[in-house]
């Protein structure tokens, strides 16, 4: 404990040293956490303020959006506000809730991926009794085990980390506190907290994705004996979830899915699930989705002549 002690703080090294790149990634990295509250905030609102809540599909894609908030709030902020501050630093206590938080929400939105597929799925191969199956207990079922599983999975990352002992040096070559990094700074040897760290996060990851291939592969070869306007329908709502899934799990996969070391390209692909694909989850589940539009339509429209109604 005296030898991890040693470290209070880890000097976060960022994207780049370069002072031109920094001053253009915090105009960029801003307008897209901008981008990204108020997006996910306009899903959010619509499908609660509607009928849309009654779906278990949007019921799944308003806590895919409260999880894209949640998430990417662990990082952006830190790093828009390292990029133009000289003192790039996270004491050791706040980088360990980071590191708690960022795989505490990462799990959750994963497994609400697989369940909106598992929903996907049954809508589609098993309609006349999907009301019955994907009822409203089922739904608060399907987001409990997400969260579970989420809990868990930090828990474990959390707790193989904690414990090391850190006595220098403290540069993390990154712009948050993930596993892998934290793993080259410990003065011990990490090769079985390494392997425990592939066993958690790469069988979520290597698993889900396999899940959610599988269940989209069965999904598309149920459509040769639809209606060309069925076949249609499913295929736009499946392009949405499958673009979403790729601009998730791929990176993902690239980084946690190999033995622990890290790479210079690991900062570019972590931007893909922490920034990228929360800034444009919302503009694919709304601009693809004409429910959706009808339902913002309705909900602003309301919510406007509410407001004109009150100050007259």
């Amino acid at each position: 404990m005296e030898n991890r002690n040693n470290v209070t703080e880890f000097v976060l090294l960022g994207l780049s040293s370069d002072r031109n790149l920094q001053i253009f990634c915090f105009g960029l990295f801003l307008s897209c956490y901008v981008t990204i509250l108020l997006g996910n905030l306009v899903i959010l609102i619509t499908v609660r303020g509607s009928s849309l809540i009654k779906q278990p599909m949007y019921f799944f894609l308003s806590h895919l959006s409260l999880m894209d908030v949640c998430y990417t709030s662990t990082v952006t902020p830190k790093l828009v506000r390292d990029l133009l501050s000289e003192k790039k630093t996270i004491s050791f206590g706040h980088c360990m809730m980071q590191l708690f938080t960022m795989h505490l929400f990462g799990g959750v939105e994963i497994f609400i991926l697989v369940g909106m597929a598992y929903d996907r799925y049954v809508a589609i191969c098993k309609p006349l009794h999907y009301m019955v199956i994907m009822n409203k207990q089922r739904c608060a079922t399907v987001v409990g085990v997400c969260w579970g599983g989420g809990i868990l999975h930090s828990m474990v990352q959390w707790l193989l980390i904690i414990f090391l002992p850190f006595c220098g040096p403290n540069k993390i070559d990154h712009y948050f506190c993930d596993v892998y990094p934290l793993l080259e700074l410990a003065c011990s040897d990490t090769d079985v907290t390494g392997f425990l760290v592939l066993a958690n996060s790469g069988t979520i990851v290597l698993v889900s994705f396999a899940v959610l291939v599988f269940s989209y592969i069965t999904i598309l070869a149920s459509l040769r004996t639809r209606s060309l306007e069925g076949r249609r329908k499913a295929l736009s709502t499946c392009a949405s979830h499958i673009t979403v899934v790729a601009l998730f799990f791929l990176p993902c996969i690239f980084i946690y899915l190999r033995p622990a070391q890290t790479f210079p390209e690991d900062k570019v692909f972590a931007l893909f699930y922490t920034i990228i694909a929360p800034m444009f989850n919302p503009l694919i589940y709304t601009l693809r989705n004409r429910e959706m539009k009808t339902a913002m339509k309705k909900v602003w429209c309301c919510n406007l002549c509410l407001e004109r109604k009150s100050c007259r």
